[in-house]
């Protein structure tokens, strides 16, 4: 890195606004195009860059030169993307499981058969907790039965019973307010 550069970095950390404006100006065109290669999106490199410009300032201190000045940008930009995917599959998940839900709302009133606040509470708690739950309490199978029916412990099924009882009394209690 050349010494131009690490006093421009050095003025940055100490406050020196035109000193970061013109390592980001420099550093924007490499970090977009590396972006643009990774999300195939030009938007959301767009995006991605102008997030990870906004995190460089906020984190400017932080540099602490062990890497060049670009790969920093690169890793904040990288693990920016990589979040932003892991959200998108978690609402993606999400979803899908609502859609799910007001499918089988719809079959249940389209037959004339009540869907119960408690139906509602369960699908909104998270799978695994919702299957021992209702394993144990709706169909009655003891901890170790369920055990092997998940292929778990019986303490990881007295676990997510427990946790989904308890989600289940947080959900239906808000309801009720």
């Amino acid at each position: 890195m050349s010494d131009v550069m690490l006093e421009r970095i050095k003025l940055a950390q100490q406050g020196d606004a035109s000193a970061l404006a013109l390592l980001l100006r420099e550093h924007y065109s490499f970090l977009y195009k590396y972006l643009i290669k990774v999300t195939m999106d030009p938007l959301l490199a767009e995006e991605l860059a102008q997030d990870t410009m906004v995190r460089c300032m906020e984190k400017i201190r932080s540099y602490d030169g062990s890497s060049s000045f670009s790969s920093w940008l690169i890793t904040i930009a990288t693990r920016l993307y990589i979040d932003r995917k892991r959200r998108w599959k978690r609402e993606a998940e999400w979803r899908r499981q609502e859609q799910g839900v007001l499918s089988i709302r719809w079959r249940f009133e389209s037959r004339n058969i009540e869907w119960s606040e408690l139906l509602d509470a369960l699908s909104r708690i998270p799978s695994p907790q919702r299957i021992a739950v209702l394993l144990k309490h709706y169909y009655g199978y003891s901890y170790e039965e369920i055990g092997v029916i998940l292929q778990v412990p019986s303490g990881t099924v007295k676990s997510r019973v427990s946790a989904g009882l308890n989600h289940l009394r947080k959900e239906l209690n808000e309801d009720e307010t």
